[in-house]
């Protein structure tokens, strides 16, 4: 039994990905608090606190090394995973290198910095994903940008737009809040060191020096200050991923709408045996824009939990700190699971431009009001002409006929020409000048998932 979907062998496989889920294993876990303890013997033997040798024994180690089993008995006991896992190193290491190890180090030390480094693991492929997403949806609006389709405000038909249109929307949408990852990972993506109370006073002097080698060497920035207790770099990371998760399930729900049977204008790309019912064999199931929108739906409460931890106690809090294991973690396998859909969603999207244009015309005009409005507001006034057309719309819907004729007819309008209010062109180039300058604003917010710095080295 799993109490994780995530986690569990039979729906994992759908909500996240097998990379993302390798990321976040107890395997890399175990490996990266290695990984942060020989950065800290190496560090502490730069300036001759520890044998050089502890460094490169704890190298030697892999997480295939430690009883993972024997290792949660003792977190069940213990109520934090290092305690045990540095008892077990311990009995690994040589003598004479045992009493160098975790030198004025603390548990939430090795636990946040192990958890950074898997962030940044987990980034890495949120930043990949992201920018074929976008790579694929700039391809939609560019190859659309004048189909003309049904624009729709409160579920109904507004006015004429083009696919394009909509696509560099669903684009600009991602782009805006994959853009900030640069600086989220200026934020997130630094060392803890702290000891017991984010102090280091059993380093004394040398404190600051092994601080600074310590994050040099796992290619993290330093902190000036521990940040046990500071957890507002947890809680962005956890709210810019549900807003990430946001911007997909906009595209995901215009998806499942578009794709429904009356509408038809788009469909998910047909994988056999995809998307089927147990019972209707006809059903092609929108399972990819299912799970973007499940995983927004569950983000947000996840959000919270991270939000709610900044309420650390002094210098730790008891629970709060805990409570960020059960919430980042599964924030990273939903973006990772929503990501891989909506590439396929962007790179395979099907697109009906036949259905489109049969769309245009179930309202029999009526898409076209607002700019009649306008044509008529030329002789009548605005306001009147709101009501006229208002009138007419009415007239329409009432006896079938189309907007046109019935504006044609009425004894206001025999001075108006409607010839441009009805041309379908003019609000498609309006769309497709607008998905340009989307497209151009995509570009540039895009280009800022690529850092043009490198990653902090070792000083």
């Amino acid at each position: 039994m799993t109490f994780s979907a995530l986690d569990s062998g039979l729906l994992g496989p759908l909500f996240a990905t097998e990379a993302m889920r390798a990321v976040f294993s107890d395997a890399a876990r175990l490996g990266a608090m290695l990984r942060a303890e020989a950065a800290l013997a190496r560090a502490e033997a730069d300036v001759g606190l520890v044998p050089a040798a502890l460094a490169d024994a704890l190298d030697a180690l892999t997480p295939a090394a430690l009883d993972l089993e024997a290792l949660g008995a003792g977190t069940a006991l213990a109520g934090v995973p290092v305690i045990p896992f540095v008892s077990a190193v311990r009995k690994l290491l040589p003598a004479d290198l045992e009493a160098g190890f975790h030198k004025g180090a603390t548990t939430q030390d090795i636990a946040d910095t192990a958890l950074v480094l898997q962030m940044r693991d987990g980034l890495d492929l949120i930043a990949a994903e992201s920018a074929a997403v976008l790579a694929g949806l700039r391809r939609i609006a560019e190859a659309h940008r004048a189909t003309p389709c049904a624009g729709r405000t409160y579920g109904q038909h507004a006015a004429p737009i083009s696919f394009g249109y909509k696509a560099a929307t669903w684009a600009l949408g991602l782009a805006e809040v994959s853009s900030h990852l640069p600086e989220l990972r200026t934020r997130l993506l630094t060392a803890s060191l702290g000891g017991p109370v984010g102090t280091l006073a059993g380093l004394g002097v040398q404190a600051e020096t092994v601080a600074l080698s310590y994050a040099g060497h796992l290619g993290l920035a330093p902190e000036t200050v521990a940040w046990h207790s500071r957890r507002a770099r947890i809680a962005e990371a956890g709210a810019w991923l549900a807003r990430l998760l946001g911007s997909l399930a906009k595209f995901a729900g215009d998806v499942a709408h578009l794709a429904s049977t009356e509408v038809g204008e788009v469909s998910e790309p047909h994988v056999p045996g995809r998307g089927g019912s147990s019972a209707m064999p006809h059903k092609r199931n929108p399972v990819s824009a299912t799970v973007i929108l499940a995983a927004f739906g569950a983000a947000k409460g996840h959000a919270a939990t991270l939000l709610d931890a900044m309420a650390s106690a002094h210098e730790r809090a008891a629970g709060p700190w805990h409570a960020e294991w059960h919430a980042l973690p599964q924030l990273f396998g939903l973006a990772s699971g929503a990501l891989r859909e909506a590439r396929s969603l962007a790179e395979g999207l099907v697109i009906a431009p036949e259905r489109m244009a049969a769309n245009l015309d179930l309202t029999r005009g009526l898409l076209f009001a607002d700019a009649a409005a306008a044509a008529c507001a030329r002789t009548l006034g605005a306001g009147a002409a709101h009501a006229l057309v208002e009138r007419a719309a009415g007239e329409v819907r009432d006896t079938g006929r189309d907007l046109r004729s019935v504006l044609a007819g009425m004894p206001e309008t025999r001075d108006v020409d409607f010839d441009r209010a009805f041309d379908i062109d003019r609000p498609v180039a309006a769309a497709a000048a607008a998905t340009d300058r989307a497209l151009a604003q995509l570009d540039r917010l895009a280009s800022r998932l690529t850092p043009s710095t490198p990653e902090p080295t070792c000083p």
